[in-house]
Formats: C-alpha cells, sequence, structure tokens
C-alpha cells in the first residue's frame, strides 16, 4: 500500500513538473516573442536618401531590427498617412506636407529629453522649419534640398549650341528648347506640387497662389505645351537615366542629380552631367522624420532619431546622398566636395532667390491633382 502511494506520488510530482515546464517554456516564449517585437523600428523614407552604412550601424550599435521601405513621392506618402494605421514607425515627409499632415493630427509630439543629440541642429534651420511646425514639436528636420535642372553637357551644346540657357528655366520651360531636346530625352519630377510651383514662379506669379485659375490655365496650358516634348514623369528613375545617358535633362532634386553625376564618373562612360539652380529661384524644400500618433516602437524611434543626429553619422549621409543636413556640428566633417558645391550649400545670392512651399485647402490639392493627371496623359 505504502508502496503504491509513493509511486502515485512520485507520478503526481512528475506530471506536475512536466506542467510547469510545458508552462516555464511558453512563458519563454512569450518573452521571446515581446522582446522581438520592442526591438523593431519600420521606418518609411525617399528612395536613395540615406547612406548605404546608416542601417546597418544603427543594427549593430542597437540590436534593433530595422524594417526600411521606399516611397518616391509625397502624394504616394501622404496617401498612406491618411488612411491611418501605417505600421509606420517613422516616415520622411517634405515640410509643406508635414504642415497638412501635422493639421490631421497624424503625428505624435516629440519629447526632446529623449533626443540628446538635438542640441546639434542649425537654430537658423530650425527657424524656418518653424513656419511649418510650430515650436518644432513634431519634426526633426533631416535633409533640405532644391528641385533644379540638371543635364547632359554635351548633348545640351549639341541640341541648343554653346549659349544654351542652363543658368535658366528657360531652358526646359520654353517649348521651342524642349522639343530641340526631345529626342536626346527629357524627364519632369512626378511631384505636381513641385512642378506647379516652379511654373508659376517662372510666370511671374505666386509660387503658392491659391487661385484655382492659376493651376488650370496658365500653368496647365504651359505644360500641355511642354508635354510632346517630355519622355516621362517620375521621381527617381532620372538618377540613373541621366548617368547613362538615357536622357539630356531632367527637372530634379540637386542631390539625386548630383548623385547621377558621380555614378557616370564612376563608370568612366564619357557622360558628364551638371546641376543648376536657375537664376529666376528655385524651390527649397526640408525633409523632416516624424513619428506617427500610432507608431508601436517609439523607443526605438527615439533611438533612431537621435543617432542620426550624430554629426558623424548625418556628415556620412551628406557625403553620399549629396544633400545638406541641417545639422550645424556635422558641416566640417563632410567632404570638401560636398561642402563646396553650389548646388548642395548654395551661396548667398542663389539662396536669396529661392522659395518654399506652403499648404494647400484641400480643395485646390484635388483641383491639382487633377490637373496634373490631365497634363501626364497628355490631354
Amino acid at each position: 500500500m505504502a508502496e503504491s502511494y509513493r509511486y502515485s506520488s512520485n507520478r503526481y510530482k512528475k506530471g506536475w513538473m512536466g506542467l510547469w515546464r510545458i508552462i516555464a517554456g511558453l512563458l519563454m516564449v512569450i518573452s521571446i516573442s515581446t522582446l522581438a517585437e520592442k526591438k523593431t523600428l519600420h521606418i518609411y523614407n525617399w528612395s536613395n536618401y540615406i547612406a548605404p552604412n546608416t542601417l546597418a550601424d544603427f543594427e549593430q550599435e542597437t540590436g534593433i531590427k530595422i524594417i526600411y521601405d521606399l516611397f518616391d513621392s509625397n502624394e504616394v506618402l501622404d496617401g498612406k498617412l491618411m488612411a491611418g494605421s501605417t505600421g509606420f514607425d517613422l516616415v520622411v515627409p517634405s515640410a509643406s506636407f508635414f504642415e497638412r499632415q501635422l493639421e490631421a493630427k497624424v503625428f505624435q509630439p516629440l519629447d526632446k529629453k529623449a533626443l540628446p543629440n538635438y542640441k546639434n541642429l542649425d537654430p537658423e534651420l530650425l527657424k524656418l522649419v518653424a513656419n511649418y511646425d510650430p515650436d518644432n514639436q513634431f519634426a526633426i528636420p533631416y535633409l533640405w534640398n532644391t528641385t533644379g535642372i540638371g543635364y547632359n553637357v554635351e548633348k545640351i551644346k549639341q541640341a541648343l549650341g554653346d549659349d544654351a540657357p542652363t543658368n535658366s528655366w528657360d531652358l526646359v520651360l520654353k517649348a521651342e528648347n524642349l522639343a530641340k531636346l526631345k529626342n536626346c530625352g527629357v524627364s519632369f519630377l512626378d511631384a505636381p506640387s513641385e512642378i506647379f510651383a516652379t511654373l508659376l514662379h517662372y510666370l511671374g506669379k505666386d509660387a503658392n497662389s491659391q487661385l484655382a485659375s492659376d493651376y488650370t490655365g496658365s500653368a496647365t496650358e504651359l505644360l500641355l505645351t511642354l508635354r510632346p516634348s517630355i519622355r516621362y514623369f517620375h521621381s527617381s528613375q532620372y538618377i540613373n537615366d541621366l548617368a547613362n545617358g538615357d536622357i539630356c535633362v531632367a527637372v530634379g532634386w540637386n542631390g539625386d542629380i548630383v548623385q547621377a553625376a558621380n555614378r557616370a564618373k564612376e563608370a568612366k562612360n564619357g557622360v558628364n552631367i551638371a546641376y543648376s539652380i536657375p537664376k529666376e529661384g528655385a524651390l527649397v524644400t526640408f525633409d523632416v522624420f516624424a513619428m506617427p500618433a500610432d507608431a508601436k516602437h517609439p523607443q526605438e524611434a527615439y533611438q533612431f532619431l537621435n543617432y542620426l543626429m550624430r554629426p558623424d553619422v548625418i556628415a556620412n549621409i551628406s557625403d553620399h546622398v549629396y544633400y545638406a543636413n541641417a545639422n550645424q556640428q556635422a558641416t566640417q566633417l563632410i567632404k570638401a566636395e560636398v561642402r563646396d558645391h553650389p548646388g548642395i550649400y548654395p551661396p548667398a545670392d542663389i539662396r536669396a532667390n529661392m522659395f518654399t512651399l506652403k499648404l494647400h485647402p484641400a480643395k485646390l490639392d484635388r483641383l491639382i491633382t487633377r490637373a496634373w493627371t490631365k497634363v501626364k496623359s497628355g490631354k
């Protein structure tokens, strides 16, 4: 009887021990799963807009796994943010789009105490960004750029002669000039807000006009006149196409075009690419990092933002993507060929003619989108 009791007791104990092992295993799986979830960061950024080693270095330093997705127009990002539940922890809108998104309450305010490297940012640039982000509560300025003209020096000279107006919007906005460039390839950004602002400025109108007739009238009419000479509208394809000599002129962003020039040099293919900020003035745009209100990994996002504001990290990014940054402590660390490039860090006389984009009412944005669709279809 006693032996039978001991047998039953041992079996009972073994049963409980087995059960506890199962529970402990489940708890461990849950714990590991939770830890893995916390160590993830989802970023949505522009294409060709970070150094090759930035993400890998951050992952190695922190153990945080980055999911990195790309877009190539503000309109794409805007659509996702306005739809809600993006799953992104950090996004990179241009400041003018950020202003509207801020009104829609899609972002959360940033805790500056979690960002000790914030002190490295340029106060003057922070003041400019504050026009879109009052008191700099929601955004971290990342890089800034100009919209100008990238061109193949030799092909432009062949088509238009030695006196081609490469320092003027006339090069691409006068129909007779663009028609002569059609065969060697013309590209425009697929960025309606920026292209319309550029055309309005060129036509002597307010680049941020609130008048519907300015968009549906003279600006659309000019674009439709130019349309037969434009091979395509795209916001990233032109980089490789310029570098390879597949197109000869592009209305694009300065850093992209300098990237194209450097790729051509590295390939030693005989293609010589230059960038011009037209004398009439050009659009300057600030791109910012912001945290969606529903971000699932805010602590990891803060770690990444603070990492980006390290002078050595952001200087390396500028060296690779050829865009100016907002970190005043990084300037001395940037390569001279980037720091001294007038197309990347423009001199004061050129900056004086630059203009920025302002927030459009939603109704006007819809009208601009319809006008842009009409232009792209050529009808």
